[in-house]
Order: structure tokens, then C-alpha cells, then sequence
């Protein structure tokens, strides 16, 4: 680890904690603080809670949500799985309940895989190796997703990268928006729903908690919290933890620190400011997505090629061979990333009918992923991209390679990404009476993002890299000695968004919500391949797209258990800058977009012993963005899947049976259909050449479960705990053609704990806690990794059409996990 990262967070955290005595455990403090805070308040705010649904209900509708609120906290929902919600349209909330009890080390694709509606799985399920998720069909690159209110996907990809964010021990609650995101949430790649979660809020008391977890793999995650207690008007927080685990699959380690800490400045009753910092660095390896083949022929354990061929002695074929094999050692698949997020909430009242909400934020990442490429040796002053005036493999000498004699090595493979993102959102909610609420704002971005796939050099003998985060030991060219790159790219993106929300109940019955806003966004940029080579090409681009994307919501409370809702919302994901930047060089602008209308119908109920909610739901999904292949002049190009149309049912149901006692199960019933034949690019019907349609008309979408369910039984007397669930996953498409699929699978997993009383009044809430993932032992393939157009398992079937391999992520073995905590104070 670089020192001065380390520092350079440890120094804003403590900055953030404003002087730090030491903290308690306290999640129930925390939480229990924040949670009563909803119910007499009524504007919740994004860092002291996830669901900010309610943040425009008005005075009437906040005395009707107060009693429903509290009655279902009474009931610990589904022990925490479920919550009460109140606004029209599909909403799920994780509560600290669950998330306290979950594995360690979890991260919130993990947390949130019981939701209905969501397909989650992970690599690896020590929270290390990030998460894949979709939902209702869309996947993880059309949902939003922030942190205390600010965005945090990629603002190129809009991939999020789970480890990344917080530990879970600073988790206050995690909200997943099924299809409809609120219409004021800083998202401009939320077609497809919306996901936030909130960190707790610090703790009155001072003190420190710490926490140590050891399981399978040689797992160890040690987490320690400090919280300043009460120091005037501030109380803070400040957490460091230590995260490092073998991989369950081939040769490698995982390695991940943090760094979080988070500040209130309560100014009086009606005004207050927080601040947030989520840190963190890793310098993980990669998990290989095996296809159905190469898991039958290498094994299920297969991860990367574990042992590497020295290439010194070796001449022509052999030497050609050994080399192609090394592009697949595991030590040049890396993960390396750091990145930071510094957020702020100012919430304010500007009088006894405007309330302001204030969110600046700033996020800083860098990183990318490693791989291997072969390069060839060259004493030519040509500057040819890959060949080079080096000896890389390890024989004394440059011999010049050429068509039948080849000499060279294998060169680190780099992809790095820079990305500075500061923005700024804010918004006004505004009463006119007891029954009508306005909430308008706006938000504004500015984010900068560099990308580059540089070479560099590897050590002959060992395989090992001269320098893994690519800042050194580069392959360059002869002449002008500059680093050969596959490609150099660099975007602005300009996002403006304004929004108006109206909220009317004219009685205790009826909700009626209606609201509009407008998305501007701009991606200007250039882009470079194989910059500084003989074949160096270069493009600009500079597109925008503007939408107004209207939405509205009913609700009828027929009485205190029973509400009906219907909700309708536009949504809509402004082109990636990989979509931008291949159209810059096919010289195309101003691509279609992604753009869905979603629309909830659905029932829920919160009685006294069993709650339940029914969603059924629909989507028109539109311009679904590909990536084609035009054969004349090995480019990629931008393409769409034109329509789709996403129908099916979320339900979720909690029943506590008996005292102490809690049963919740959920089910997802997903149609995702492919409307129309996508243009996958140039097809020449003399030659056979290209890719050109493929008939996907009435397919489902890959990595799309038809079918899950989830059941959880819980026991929980205070002191003991104990919970077991269980989790069934239908069968999943590999391709858009539906030619190759994998079964389905169930999973369960157990998890058990006992809260000891203070040993004495310095060290107070000692616990212990199991984990057992995958109790049964099961193995199966979880999500599909990279889905092709046509699977190579329909060569022979009629279709001249080019085809590739479907790749999956697989289910983790049986793992053990086991966790002591203690609060000092």
C-alpha cells in the first residue's frame, strides 16, 4: 500500500471527526436514533437514511405514516429483510437487523440479494472481489446508485464496484427502487431503478468498537471504529479496517483497506450538517469467468494459469506456445484501484414552510485491471505497435521475429481509468398547508474521466509485472521512447438535471404525486488508437442528449393496514462514452439512448402479526445499448437492441409467528423479451463475412432467472440468534439467441450469534457471531459474465452467423466465517 494514500485518509477522516475520543457499538444506538427521528420529522434526510421516498409527503400524510411506521419497527419486519413503506410505487428497504447480522465483510450486492426483484451473486463472498447484480431483466450498468445521497456509479460505464464502499458494520440501511427512481436523485444511468444506501449516524457516547473475523481461505478482516461522542454540537466517527483473504479458486490473493468516517454538526433543531468519507485501496487479483467447457475440462477449481513457463531456451513454435500460455497467468490478472468519496448533507430550514437540502460531493478514483498481451521482438526504429526493441524473453539478445519465427515474450496488459467527479445537488421542499407539498431543485456534474490500455514489462523468469499499477517499466517505442498503448481516451461529461415534484392529499385516503424533470448531458472528448504507432488513429466527439422525463404516482390508504398504489414514471441513460467514443470513430453523433417507462400496480399490507406486499409491474425498455463488429475494418461499433418488454411480479411476506420468532420469503417473477432483430453490424452474403442480424425477435434476455425465491426463518431472544435461509434461482440464457443456458440452483445458508451482557462497565456489547455460506456444498454456474449474440453451442444449427462463448461466474463452496466484536467506553 502507498503510504500517502493511507495518510492522506486517515488525515480526512480524522479532519471529518473533528478530534476523536473513541466510540461504542452501538448500530442499535445509531439506528434507533435515526429511525424515531423519522417518525417525528418530516423530512428524512440521505445520510441518516436510505429511503428518501417520503422526503415531499405532506403534514397529513406524515401523522398517517408515523402510526404504520412505528407499528411495523414493533414487528422488526421479516427481521429486518422488510420495511414499511408508503410511497407509490415499488420500494424495499434493508434495515440494520439484517445487515448486523450478515457476514462481515459483506458488501451491498450481497445485502440485497432477498429484495424482490433482485438477482444478486458474488465471486467471492467475503465482499472482496465486488458483485454482479441485475434487476427485473436490467442490468447492473441501468441502475443508479449513491451513497448518502451522492452518485457513485462510473460516470463513463456506469459500473459500480461493490468493495469499494464502506464496511458493513457502517451500514445504516440499504433502499432498492425496483423501476421508478425518484425523480431528484442524482442519476443520468437509471433506466432501469435505483439503489442507495446510508451510513450510520455516529453515536452519542464516545468510545471504540472493534471487530475480528477469521474464516475459510485464510480469511481475516480486522475493523476497528472510534467515535467521538458528543463534543458540543458535533459528535463523529472515524473506522479503519484490514481485509485479505486467499482466492477460494487458483493461485492469488484478495486485499482491500478502508477507510470511512462520517460527522453530524447538529446546529439546533430544525438545521444540521454531515459529512461522509467512504476510502478505499485494493490490490486485488481476478476471478476468471469459466465457460461450460472449461469448467467440464479444467475443473471447477480452474481460476488462471498458476504456474508460469519461463521463456529463455525456447525458439519459434515452443516458444510462440509457451508465451500464448503465459498471457494467462494469473499474476497479470490484476485488480489494483483506490479511490475516494467526500460528501456533504446540509439540511436546512429557511422558514416555517421551506425546508433546503444542500449535497456537494467529490469522488476521485483510480485503477483498472490487468492482463496479458504478447508482444514481439524488433530492432527496427519503426515505431509498430507490439513489437520492440527489448529482450522479453529472457535470452540475452533482440532477435527480430517475423511470420514464421517468432521471437518474443509476454507484456503486462493494462487498463487504467482516471476519474475526478465533483458535483453539487440541492433541492427545496416547500408545504402549502396541511395538504400540498412542492419539492423542486436541481443538480449539476462536471466529471472528468481519462482512460488508457498501456504495456508493460514483465519479469522473463517469474511472470511477475514491473509494476502492477502501471505507472512504470513500460514497453515503449524505439523512436521517441513513448509508452505503446492500445488506446488513450479522455471525456468530459456535463450533466444538468432540473426537477419539480407535487404532492397533493386531499384526504386520509388518497395520494396523488406528479412530477417532471429535465436531463441535459453533454460528453465532449477525444479519443487516440494505438497512439504514437505507425497506425495511429484519432477522433473527437462532442454530443449531447436532453430529456424531459415526466412522472406520477397514486396511492389510497384504505385503512391503517391496507394501501393500493399505481405508479408510472419515464426513465433514461445517457449513452455510455465507450457507445461515444466508437461512434466518434465510425463517425456517427447523437445516438439514441436508453429509455424505459416503468409501471408499478401493487397492494400492502402491515398487520399484527404478518405483513405482505404485491407488486405487478411493467417496462418498455427501449435502445438497449451493444457493442457490434464491422469486419471490413476491425472496428466495433455502437448498436441497440431496438425493444423490450419487462413484465412480472415482486411479492414479499413477513409473519411473525411466535414471540421471538419471524419467518420472510420473497418472490421474483421476471419476463424480459426481446422485441425486434438486432444489427449486430456489415454482413456481406457472398463472403459470409460479419456479424449482420441476428433473428433475437421474442428471445429472453441473458442472466435473466425467470424464477427466484427466497425464504428466511430467524430466532432472536436478545441474547441468542440464530437464522437460516434459503434461496432457489431458475435457469439462466448465456446468449441473446437463447442457444446455450445453465441450470438453476439452490442455495442455503445459516448464520447464528450470542450477545453476551457487559463483562463490565469498560467493555460493554461483546458478541459472537457464525457465518456458513453454501451450507449444502452446491455448485453451479450464478451469473452469466459475458453473454454473446450467439453462443458457439449453435454452430450447426443454420445460422451463418458469427459466433462466441458464453462466460459465467460460479458459486463459492461451503465457507465458514466466525466474528468476535466488543465495545469499549
Amino acid at each position: 500500500m502507498k503510504r500517502t494514500h493511507l495518510s492522506a485518509a486517515i488525515a480526512m477522516a480524522c479532519c471529518i471527526s473533528t478530534g476523536v475520543a473513541m466510540a461504542q457499538t452501538s448500530g442499535n444506538d445509531q439506528t434507533q436514533a435515526s429511525q424515531g427521528t423519522s417518525t417525528v420529522q418530516q423530512r428524512v434526510n440521505a445520510s441518516s437514511t436510505s429511503n428518501t421516498t417520503t422526503s415531499n409527503a405532506t403534514q397529513r400524510d406524515v401523522k398517517q405514516m408515523s402510526q404504520v411506521t412505528v407499528q411495523g419497527q414493533s414487528l422488526s419486519l421479516g427481521g429486518g429483510l422488510m420495511s414499511v413503506q408508503t410511497a407509490p410505487k415499488a420500494v424495499s428497504t434493508i434495515t440494520r437487523d439484517a445487515i448486523e447480522k450478515a457476514s462481515p465483510g459483506s458488501n451491498f450486492t450481497q445485502m440485497i440479494g432477498s429484495i424482490p426483484g433482485v438477482n444478486a451473486a458474488t465471486d467471492d463472498v467475503t465482499g472482496l472481489a465486488n458483485g454482479h447484480y441485475s434487476m427485473r431483466g436490467y442490468d447492473s450498468s441501468d441502475i443508479g446508485m449513491t451513497v448518502n445521497g451522492a452518485p457513485i456509479t462510473d460516470t463513463g460505464s456506469y459500473t459500480v464496484y461493490a468493495t469499494e464502499y464502506g464496511d458493513s458494520e457502517n451500514m445504516g440501511d440499504i433502499t432498492v427502487l425496483q423501476g421508478i427512481p425518484d425523480i431528484d436523485m442524482p442519476d443520468s444511468g437509471a433506466s432501469g431503478g435505483h439503489i442507495g444506501w446510508a451510513t450510520i449516524d455516529p453515536s452519542h457516547q464516545a468510545g471504540v468498537d472493534f471487530t475480528q473475523t477469521i474464516g475459510n481461505n485464510d480469511y481475516r478482516r480486522t475493523f476497528v471504529r472510534l467515535n467521538s461522542g458528543d463534543m458540543g454540537p458535533v459528535r463523529s466517527w472515524v473506522s479503519f479496517s484490514d481485509n485479505s483473504a486467499n482466492m477460494w479458486r487458483g493461485a492469488g490473493d484478495l486485499r482491500v483497506t478502508k477507510v470511512d468516517g462520517k460527522s453530524v454538526w447538529t446546529i439546533d433543531d430544525n438545521n444540521s450538517i454531515s459529512a461522509s468519507l467512504q476510502y478505499s485501496r485494493q490490490s486485488n487479483l481476478e476471478y476468471d469467468s469459466l465457460s461450460k467447457t472449461q469448467a467440464q475440462q479444467l475443473g471447477y477449481f480452474y481460476n488462471y494459469n498458476s504456474t508460469w513457463i519461463p521463456l529463455s531456451g525456447l525458439k519459434g513454435s515452443a516458444l510462440k506456445t509457451a508465451a500464448t500460455n503465459d498471457e494467462n497467468f494469473y499474476a497479470l490478472h490484476t485488480n489494483p484501484y483506490s479511490s475516494y468519496m467526500f460528501s456533504m448533507d446540509g439540511e436546512f430550514k429557511l422558514s416555517d414552510s421551506i425546508h433546503a437540502t444542500v449535497i456537494p460531493y467529490l469522488w476521485w478514483g483510480s485503477g483498472g485491471g490487468g492482463g496479458g498481451a504478447l508482444a514481439q521482438e524488433s530492432d527496427s526504429p519503426i515505431n509498430k505497435y507490439l513489437y520492440a526493441n527489448i529482450d522479453l524473453n529472457g535470452n540475452g539478445s533482440v532477435t527480430n521475429s517475423t511470420k514464421t519465427d517468432f521471437s518474443g515474450g509476454t507484456v503486462y496488459s493494462y487498463s487504467e481509468a482516471y476519474t475526478y467527479r465533483p458535483g453539487v445537488l440541492v433541492k427545496f421542499n416547500q408545504d402549502f398547508g396541511m395538504d400540498n407539498s412542492l419539492e423542486y431543485g436541481f443538480w449539476y456534474e462536471r466529471s472528468r474521466k481519462s482512460q488508457n490500455e498501456s504495456y508493460g514489462l514483465v519479469d522473463p523468469n517469474t511472470g511477475i509485472p514491473g509494476d502492477v499499477w502501471g505507472n512504470s517499466s513500460f514497453l515503449v517505442y524505439p523512436t521517441g521512447g513513448a509508452t505503446q498503448k492500445f488506446y488513450e481516451e479522455y471525456t468530459t461529461t456535463d450533466l444538468k438535471k432540473g426537477f419539480v415534484t407535487d404532492n397533493w392529499t386531499p384526504n386520509d385516503y388518497w395520494t396523488f404525486v406528479g412530477g417532471v424533470s429535465y436531463l441535459y448531458a453533454t460528453r465532449t472528448g477525444f479519443s487516440y488508437d494505438y497512439p504514437g504507432s505507425t497506425t495511429q488513429t484519432f477522433a473527437t466527439f462532442n454530443n449531447n442528449w436532453h430529456k424531459f422525463l415526466p412522472m406520477a404516482g397514486i396511492k389510497f390508504q384504505l385503512d391503517e393496514r391496507n394501501q393500493f398504489y399505481l405508479g408510472t414514471g419515464k426513465t433514461f441513460r445517457v449513452p455510455s462514452n465507450t457507445a461515444a467514443i466508437l461512434d466518434a470513430l465510425a463517425g456517427v453523433n447523437n445516438s439514441a439512448p436508453e429509455m424505459s417507462w416503468n409501471t408499478d400496480l401493487g397492494w400492502r399490507y402491515y398487520g399484527d402479526a404478518i405483513s405482505a406486499s404485491a407488486d405487478l409491474y411493467n417496462s418498455n425498455y427501449f435502445n438497449k445499448q451493444e457493442v457490434g463488429y464491422n469486419p471490413t475494418n476491425n472496428d466495433e461499433l455502437y448498436t441497440t437492441i431496438p425493444h423490450m418488454d419487462m413484465r412480472g411480479f415482486n411479492g414479499e411476506l413477513s409473519w411473525k409467528f411466535a414471540k421471538d420468532w419471524n419467518v420472510y420469503t420473497s418472490y421474483t417473477y421476471t419476463q424480459a423479451k426481446i422485441r425486434g432483430d438486432l444489427d449486430g453490424g456489415p454482413y456481406d452474403s457472398n463472403t459470409g463475412d460479419g456479424p449482420g442480424i441476428y433473428p433475437t425477435d421474442g428471445k429472453t434476455m441473458p442472466d435473466t432467472a425467470r424464477n427466484i425465491g427466497n425464504l428466511s426463518v430467524s430466532y432472536d431472544n436478545t441474547h441468542y440468534w440464530a437464522t437460516i435461509n434459503a434461496r432457489a434461482t431458475s435457469s439462466l440464457y448465456g446468449d441473446y439467441m437463447n442457444t446455450e443456458s445453465v441450470g438453476g440452483f439452490t442455495t442455503f445458508n445459516f448464520s447464528a450469534g450470542y450477545r453476551f451482557s457487559d463483562w463490565n462497565s469498560f467493555l460493554t456489547s461483546p458478541y459472537l457471531k457464525l457465518n456458513i455460506d453454501n451450507l449444502a456444498n452446491h455448485r453451479a454456474f450464478t451469473y452469466v459474465s459475458s453473454a454473446p449474440v450467439l453462443s458457439s453451442a449453435a454452430v450447426g444449427k443454420a445460422l451463418n452467423l458469427y459466433n462466441s462463448t458464453a462466460y459465467y461466474g460460479l458459486l463459492q463452496p461451503r465457507t465458514y466465517m466466525v466474528t468476535f466484536g466488543v465495545s469499549f467506553r
